[in-house]
């Protein structure tokens, strides 16, 4: 999937399902980069089914085996690709639907994916990034539900200052948007300024 024209995005992930967190963010969008293209990094759903007993289990109801409400998914009106929770879903309902969602998606200069392709340490930061022969020099990825800024497998911008703007200088970034669920936060993305600003709404989650 390709996205080529230069404009601002805005990057949210990990909403496992989560109604008013999605709403807040989405509000906070909607105020903040109203001109912004919303684009989904994957877990918009949550699967109940842990990654284990999931091994063993195939044909189940989707009611049994994820977080499936309508007011939920009237909130997703804009392009994702797929997370890991999407893919359990598939794998145990056998319903193609969520797993057939994009991998990947290439923007003019950068690269959308979940972030559950990456190696992580022990304290959830990513590791061995080139081994997944990516071209773009820019990533954006969620997965550990931590915003970050990585260059070169090393973190900068810390701690991070949400809504100020970091201008991307070096060749190659890799960045973390943060989970909508739980911490509210997403990532507004300038492509002609190449320019990106962690986002969070205000006050309690």
């Amino acid at each position: 999937m390709f996205v080529g024209e230069k404009m601002r995005y805005a990057f949210l992930g990990d909403l496992h399902s989560n109604t008013n967190d999605t709403k807040a963010v989405l509000q906070h969008i909607q105020a903040l980069a109203p001109d912004a293209m919303l684009i989904g990094l994957g877990d918009l759903y949550e699967c109940t089914i842990g990654k284990k007993k999931a091994l063993a289990i195939s044909n189940a109801p989707l009611k049994a085996a994820a977080i499936i409400e309508e007011e939920f998914e009237k909130l997703l009106t804009f392009p994702t690709i797929r997370g890991n929770q999407e893919e359990r879903i598939t794998s145990v309902t056998g319903i193609g639907r969520f797993a057939a969602l994009p991998e990947r998606l290439v923007l003019e200069d950068a690269t959308l994916i979940h972030g559950h392709q990456i190696e992580w340490d022990n304290q959830w930061e990513p590791i061995n990034t080139a081994t997944l022969e990516i071209d773009t020099s820019l990533v954006f990825f969620g997965h550990s539900h931590r915003s970050g800024l990585y260059t070169g497998n090393r973190k900068v911008h810390e701690p991070i200052h949400f809504g100020n703007e970091i201008k991307l200088q070096m060749n190659n970034y890799w960045i973390n948007v943060g989970s909508v669920v739980g911490n509210r936060e997403w990532c507004l993305y300038d492509s002609t300024h190449r320019t990106i600003r962690f986002m969070k709404v205000p006050g309690e989650t």
